[in-house]
């Protein structure tokens, strides 16, 4: 898999974060491997599976920065795709520093085009350029 579609598979199995208790996330991530979409070898599993596993450890962190950057939003009013872009694009920003900021911004942007709504790419590159200055 290209680091695109690597990133793709973070952010739709951290996407299952929003709709999951933390104890069913085990059964989540197994169950997202064994779906037909998911075309992943061994080595794509174990890479998805282990920066999930960073972002998802460091979530509470996560989340807060993000806090602070979005200026009038809070995390838990902003909807479950921009968050899951927003996490998975700070934690590369902030705890990644195989990952340049600016890719990753690029890459949340692409994302937020493909998944979500149609000021989702306008708002995560607002919120992320915070991140950029900082």
């Amino acid at each position: 898999m290209t680091r695109r579609e690597l990133r793709e598979q973070i952010f739709k199995l951290l996407f299952r974060v929003e709709f999951n208790k933390k104890e069913e996330m085990p059964e989540q991530v197994q169950l997202f491997f064994e779906d037909e979409e998911v075309e992943a070898d061994v080595q794509d599993t174990e890479e998805i599976t282990a920066k999930y596993e960073k972002i998802v450890e460091k979530l509470g962190d996560i989340d807060a920065m993000i806090g602070e950057k979005a200026e009038g939003w809070t995390v838990s009013r902003m909807g479950k795709v921009d968050i899951t872009i927003l996490r998975l694009a700070v934690f590369e920003i902030k705890f990644d520093e195989d990952i340049p900021t600016s890719v990753a911004i690029n890459e949340a942007v692409e994302l937020a085009k493909k998944f979500g709504q149609d000021n989702s790419a306008k708002f995560i590159n607002a919120v992320l350029a915070k991140f950029a200055e900082a």
